[in-house]
């Protein structure tokens, strides 16, 4: 059966974290498409760069997603330049480089705040313009949504609970006309993923000792084809690869107890490294091109 399909030509779409790595490879295919794209994020430079290279017809703006007042700004920046707005985007984040033993609260309490809570404010910042033209949020979760691993704890829960989020707004918005999905990659090659596994040697050793697609990377131009293609598809779920479907399918498998005896006899060689590796870190619990982590600033 033929997908119903909303082309993107004419539609204006937002994109937070929208400097590097997936939302300007996002930005960039969405604009090849016809969309008049707004950029978002805190990196200005990074921004008008990637702005300039779309054309004059897109826009950029300065906004810390975890900032409500600075996101309803965005929207509304948005709206006076193209109109209106058709689709948003939640795909800002961060990852810390510890464990929870190891790690500072604030590093815990910023990873969810920005994965959760800043993805949770991006979407009631745009939706009552979405709602208007009865349009679609798509959520960058992870494969970490349904899948575990030591160092972690945080961007797991996180992005756990950012697709249930989805689940439950999916619902909440459905008779507006909203669509809602959210996004599942597993390793991308982004500046996040290369930053953790340069800091933490262990992590990375780990990384490719997982199973099939749970180890595998993932190019961000492969990464943003699959999440352009929702944008005009709407379909509830993205799986980056495809295969990680397979594994939310058996999610309950995955975590589940036989497993977890497997999983146990690795995590306790390995942590102990794992936490050498932290420790080596001399304070760092954040990568060297994450600029999401601004709490300690304000």
């Amino acid at each position: 059966m033929a997908r119903t399909r909303t082309s993107l030509d004419g539609k204006t779409v937002l994109i937070t974290g929208a400097a590097r790595g997936i939302g300007a490879a996002l930005a960039r295919k969405a604009a090849a498409r016809g969309a008049r794209v707004a950029l978002v994020g805190l990196e200005p430079e990074q921004l008008a760069a990637v702005a300039d290279e779309l054309g004059p017809q897109h826009l950029w703006v300065e906004a810390d997603v975890t900032d409500a007042e600075a996101l309803r700004a965005a929207v509304q920046r948005t709206v006076d330049t193209f109109g209106g707005l058709d689709v948003v985007v939640a795909n800002a984040g961060i990852a810390p480089l510890t464990t929870v033993m190891t790690s500072s609260p604030h590093a815990l309490a910023r990873t969810v705040e920005v994965n959760l809570i800043g993805a949770m404010l991006t979407a009631h910042a745009a939706l009552p313009e979405i709602a208007k033209r009865r349009g679609h949020v798509l959520l960058i979760s992870s494969a970490a949504a349904f899948t575990v691993l030591p160092g972690m704890s945080a961007y797991c829960a996180a992005k756990a609970g950012l697709e249930r989020f989805g689940d439950a707004l999916r619902l909440e918005v459905a008779h507006r006309g909203v669509t809602v999905a959210s996004a599942h990659p597993t390793w991308i090659d982004t500046d996040m993923v290369r930053d953790t596994e340069a800091a933490l040697p262990t992590f990375a050793a780990t990384r490719t000792q997982l199973p099939g697609p749970l180890g595998a990377y993932t190019s961000v131009d492969a990464c943003a084809e699959a999440l352009v293609e929702n944008l005009e598809t709407r379909r509830r779920r993205v799986f980056v690869p495809g295969s990680v479907g397979i594994v939310s399918a058996l999610r309950q498998v995955v975590t589940g107890a036989v497993s977890e005896k497997v999983m146990l006899v690795a995590a306790k060689r390995r942590v102990p490294q794992l936490e050498r590796d932290i420790a080596a870190l001399d304070g760092q619990e954040f990568g060297a091109n994450s600029v999401g982590d601004r709490g300690r600033q304000r």
